[in-house]
């Protein structure tokens, strides 16, 4: 692997293994008392929630705080200091941030096209990652994220806090005591009411943002008035669509509960059906349906713009057996028999699961940081998400909207998930702007 960086000599590395500076000599070793000092890029949003989250950990300090937003990152800087911690080191360079040698570990709610660039610089410095999903932009990045974290052999955890719900762990281990035989199938959903983007106008960036900055690994382009701060969401060049942003949460359960990793193949329905003539680049309307070994399969149903209620649910997970079906979602589960008899149900009636939240802070998002903190003191029975498993999760996603973009069903390496021919591998990677290359050497 290579990672080179404009303007960035001082992380600039060789092929994996030959690097210009050992892999571990910007880091500490931690012990299970020890302060962990933790750094933040991206805080307008799902970033704000994390620091909070964050600012709960007993043993943890906030002292780096990156936003390419001058806005975001004074408003940023004056929270952690009235959160009680000292005056944090604030820069808009997230290179800048990475060269001091006390920061532990990384949190990244940056743009989807940064997560794996940043959380490979953050390897590369000797830091943990905590990287909001989807792990990456593209398969690629994946690849190369799983490689980097086995090379530097630090904590790397994905924002998918499903995985540290106490009753979907419990759920699982019934699934595995054979509680409703065998999991044969899973539909899960999701449900919103976004409203149009408009259409842009290209003009000069505002002076409080950073644009070359904001689009750091990505292919420059021109500045338009309708991208920022959210709506990059829904253009390919930047985004990941619906199925990243949010299936990345049930497909990753319903992958859990039915024991499977890769597809064998992909099959899409989808298309755009509202506010057809704004900018927005991507479907809005998804059928997705994954099929496995041993004739098991996932599907999921994604509207953007229509929020369909199932099972009076926004978003959740069906998991069908051969004993008993199962619903579940991040307020808890249900269990019926196979006539429809409810066997067992737990859940937390007050935490709230609103599809239209963007921050998504709370009680999940705390217990999956405080694993990602006992997993770096190496004092965690297990940790929650590591990358591997987030990458198949998320290639799962990737996997959908290549199949979409192709316009042909998808057929894959069900022992490594890689897309068979040229027509879906076009989109298996991305071009980089010069100076932020990333590739893996074999």
């Amino acid at each position: 692997m290579s990672i080179n960086r404009r303007e960035f000599t001082k992380f600039s590395a060789g092929a994996i293994g030959a690097l210009a500076f050992p892999a571990n000599s910007y880091a500490r070793i931690i012990g299970a008392n020890d302060t962990i000092n933790v750094g933040f890029m991206g805080t307008n949003s799902r970033g704000a929630g994390l620091l909070g989250s964050f600012a709960k950990m007993e043993g943890t300090n906030l002292t780096h705080n990156c936003d390419v937003d001058s806005r975001v990152l004074e408003r940023t800087h004056n929270a952690i200091i009235k959160a009680g911690f000292a005056a944090p080191k604030s820069n808009k360079d997230i290179r800048r941030i990475l060269e001091d040698p006390t920061l532990d570990a990384l949190v990244i709610a940056a743009p989807d096209h940064w997560h794996a660039t940043a959380g490979l610089m953050a390897l590369e410095a000797g830091k943990h990652v905590y990287v909001e999903k989807p792990l990456t932009h593209n398969p690629h990045e994946g690849e190369i994220f799983v490689a980097a974290q086995k090379r530097y052999n630090k904590v790397v955890q994905m924002g998918n806090q499903q995985r540290s719900s106490i009753e979907s762990i419990e759920l699982m281990e019934m699934i595995r005591d054979d509680f409703l035989g065998t999991i044969y199938r899973a539909e899960t959903w999701y449900g919103n009411n976004r409203g149009s983007i408009g259409n842009g106008n290209s003009t000069s960036p505002p002076g409080w943002l950073d644009w070359d900055l904001w689009q750091g690994p990505a292919p420059r382009k021109d500045y338009k008035d309708n991208y920022i701060h959210y709506n990059w969401h829904w253009f390919w060049h930047w985004g990941t669509g619906e199925i990243c942003n949010n299936a990345a949460h049930e497909l990753d359960i319903a992958r859990w509960a039915l024991g499977v990793d890769f597809p064998e193949k992909v099959s899409v329905t989808a298309g755009r059906n509202f506010h057809r003539n704004d900018d927005w680049e991507m479907y809005d309307t998804m059928e997705v349906r994954y099929d496995f070994p041993e004739g098991k399969s996932i599907e999921w149903v994604g509207n953007s713009c229509n929020k369909v209620l199932r099972f009076g649910r926004g978003r959740g997970t069906l998991l069908l057996g051969t004993k008993g079906y199962a619903i579940v979602d991040r307020a808890g589960y249900e269990v019926y028999n196979k006539d429809g008899n409810l066997l067992r149900e737990r859940k937390t009636p007050d935490r709230a699961i609103d599809t239209a939240d963007l921050v998504g802070a709370g009680e999940l998002t705390e217990s999956h940081v405080k694993n990602f903190l006992q997993s770096i003191r190496g004092i965690a029975k297990q940790q929650n998400s590591p990358v591997d498993e987030s990458h198949i999760s998320t290639l799962l996603c990737h996997l959908g909207n290549i199949a979409y973009r192709s316009g042909t069903d998808i057929s894959c390496n069900p022992t490594n998930g890689r897309a068979v021919g040229n027509q879906a591998n076009q989109f298996w990677g991305r071009d980089f702007q010069n100076g932020w290359n990333l590739s893996l050497n074999t």
